[in-house]
């Protein structure tokens, strides 16, 4: 019924680029919009600028096939069936979502598109976006176009995996508009889930991301309250889940990146005029936000030197499984700037078994193996929980640390029992 084969994707980050590699392999002719001229020599030399596994080899097959190509700005005269929002939408210093970046982009679209263009948004907004923030920009065009809202549901380190068979949300602002962006999306993905409106495909993307941070939540809130009557919480929490099915208690540990860290904000935003406040919504963001201080507040309380500390600090990226090199959103940032704003005077090495050296030496630290995070570190702080660090030789790595030492176990990712040198500590969250 519709023949919509040439796409144009607004924005090559992490949701934008591995969209545009699936399309592509799936027959599509997609072409990557990306402003920043760092990122858009990365791409068009075939590579990725983030970690996933097998992304570079697929996106220069298809550079090769000529099935995608990039450019700075949409390409004048070209003319494209289908445009895919998915610029950022970060929170500004008060933590609320910005939405200047899905305005200049619609603008963008709105001055390029033909008559008859269907526009995906797949960006994360607030409520109503859609149809107060983007809609307006392509109705003053007066051009005739379909829209929809179609949320990217996949998670980070496993999208090229996901895509082909997670079940796609389409919302559109007409019969058409579903119909047309549910048929891109069946030549992508077996399950076409279509709601009843716009703004409730908006909906679904903010809960998919507070009802996970609402879950991790709840493991460390297990965690704070083990540590309050000198319980272990990994002890409750394994036992608790192990054979009853009715009880699945998150793993306690840092809760960040680029999703978690935000899409409940927005939500909370989105339903502020109404006078309704998510309230369990709202507390589990700022439980997991305040975990970092917490961490760190615990770990000083350890250790009585407090000047010239040198911190080795363990999994920089916000998760380590799956693998992933992205600092966005990372409580190991987080813990940097606690660090910084109460001990100038400390030496900060870091540590991450995905992020380059390159990436990490940016943030003012010195990047390390974990060998050199434990050597002559006063504090060593595990903060990600790569599987790697399940069978790193802490008991050996210790004995090179300043006595008396801290390796604070933010994830509980060392085996509890080990043999540490006289004066040096293992703690764990929730032990």
């Amino acid at each position: 019924m519709y023949d919509d084969n040439r796409v144009c994707i607004m924005g090559m980050g992490y949701v934008g680029l591995t969209l545009a590699v699936a399309m592509a392999e799936n027959g599509f002719e997609v072409h990557g919009i990306e402003i920043n001229p760092e990122i858009l020599d990365t791409i068009q030399d075939g590579k990725a600028h983030f970690y996933e596994a097998n992304l570079d080899y697929m996106i220069r097959r298809n550079l090769e096939k000529g099935r995608l190509k990039f450019s700075e700005t949409i390409p004048e005269g070209d003319s494209f069936d289908v445009y895919v929002v998915t610029v950022g939408t970060p929170l500004d210093d008060n933590k609320k979502p910005r939405m200047d970046m899905i305005q200049r982009v619609s603008q963008q679209i709105a001055d390029h598109m033909s008559d008859g263009a269907l526009i995906i948004l797949r960006s994360t907004v607030r409520l109503g976006a859609s149809l107060n923030v983007a809609k307006p920009k392509f109705d003053a065009s007066g051009k005739k176009f379909d829209l929809a809202f179609c949320p990217e549901r996949t998670m980070e380190g496993r999208a090229l995996a996901e895509l082909p068979v997670l079940p796609q949300i389409v919302g559109g602002m007409n019969r058409q508009s579903q119909d047309r962006a549910g048929t891109i999306f069946q030549r992508i993905t077996p399950t076409i889930l279509k709601v009843s409106s716009i703004q409730t495909a908006e909906l679904i993307k903010l809960l998919d991301n507070s009802y996970r941070d609402l879950f991790f939540a709840f493991g460390n809130e297990v965690a704070l309250l083990c540590e309050a009557i000198g319980v272990n919480a990994t002890e409750v929490i394994k036992t608790a889940n192990l054979g009853y099915e009715r009880t699945n208690i998150a793993w306690p540990g840092f809760v960040g990146g680029p999703c978690l860290e935000k899409d409940p904000h927005i939500l909370v935003e989105s339903v502020a005029d109404t006078g309704f406040l998510p309230k369990m919504i709202h507390t589990a963001r700022h439980l997991n936000e305040d975990l970092v201080q917490h961490v760190f507040d615990r770990t000083m309380r350890m250790i009585d030197k407090k000047d010239n500390l040198s911190i080795g600090i363990m999994g920089m990226a916000f998760k380590g499984r799956p693998d992933t090199d992205d600092l966005r959103g990372s409580p190991s940032l987080w813990m940097i700037d606690h660090i910084r704003k109460t001990m100038p005077s400390a030496t900060i090495k870091a540590q991450d078994y995905v992020c380059k050296d390159e990436a990490l030496a940016k943030l003012g630290v010195k990047p390390v193996d974990d060998r050199e995070a434990f050597a002559g570190s006063d504090i060593v702080l595990i903060l990600n929980n790569h599987p790697r660090y399940e069978t790193l030789d802490v008991e050996t790595r210790a004995t090179t640390m300043n006595n008396p030492g801290v390796i604070y176990d933010a994830w509980n990712v060392v085996y509890p029992n080990i043999d540490l040198p006289e004066g040096v500590k293992l703690c764990a969250l929730g032990a």
